[in-house]
């Protein structure tokens, strides 16, 4: 094994001991009109639910520890990816009873997490080619208590933007204004220390809206990315899924990007 192989193995080998919990239980209400009656992460596109090409990316780089963190129809999305057996990794399901938004999701699933320092959390309705080696590697480095991969896109007015000062650190977050303007936005990929845990209140929050902003005092640092973005939230962006299906699933299966 030549000494590139190696650092590659040794990579997806100390993946494979750092968690995902993906966040799959949102309503997604404007996307309702074209899939009704489909968790949001299923909606199919190409031949399988958007959600197995997330899924794909994981098992691909190295992760084998899912935790999905169901809520709204969540029983279709349990029967759909059971023990997570037939990907050759482990999943396990944290399911809330009524919404709790995305921060209280994570809480909720705090129990799954028990003896694990730093976890992957990815939204479950978009994808972003990236390398999660990498992200992890810049996390530690800058000693983050998140680090969150970011993209840049020529129109970030549906979005919102992440602001960012010296050494890749998040300074601040502007909201969606409806400008259509290039900018850097939250790509729904994230590495979080255990530590993040203990400033999320239970019950309802926003990880976007409430716990990050609170969080940029105790080091909140991004990573820019390049790779393929899409978030499946509008009926404008699923259709374009389905036109990318095929460039996703490669992207999906690539190690690194």
């Amino acid at each position: 094994m030549n000494s590139k192989r190696q650092v590659e193995s040794h990579q997806y080998e100390s993946l494979r001991n750092i968690p995902a919990l993906l966040l799959v239980g949102g309503l997604g209400t404007r996307l309702q009109p074209v899939v009704r009656a489909t968790p949001k992460p299923l909606a199919p596109v190409g031949d399988a639910p958007f959600l197995e090409i997330v899924l794909e990316q994981l098992r691909s780089q190295g992760v084998r520890d899912i935790v999905m963190c169901t809520g709204h129809l969540a029983s279709q999305v349990e029967e759909e990816f059971g023990d997570g057996s037939q990907w050759g990794i482990s999943i396990e399901y944290s399911r809330e009873a009524s919404p709790l938004g995305t921060a209280g999701a994570l809480k909720r699933a705090a129990p799954f997490l028990a003896g694990r320092d730093e976890f992957f959390v990815m939204n479950g309705d978009s994808f972003l080619e990236l390398n999660l080696g990498e992200l992890l590697r810049f996390h530690r480095l800058s000693s983050a208590v998140v680090a969150m991969a970011v993209r840049r896109v020529p129109d970030a007015a549906r979005y919102g933007t992440v602001q960012l000062a010296e050494n890749n650190r998040v300074s601040g977050f502007r909201e969606k204004d409806g400008m259509q303007m290039p900018g850097l936005i939250n790509g729904g990929v994230y590495v979080f220390s255990r530590s993040i845990l203990a400033c999320i209140p239970d019950g309802p929050a926003s990880l976007e809206k409430e716990i990050f902003p609170s969080m940029l005092q105790h080091g909140v640092y991004a990573l820019e990315q390049r790779g393929m973005f899409i978030d499946i939230g509008t009926p404008e962006d699923y259709a374009r899924a389905q036109s990318l299906y095929q460039q996703l699933c490669l992207a999906a299966q690539s190690r690194a990007s």
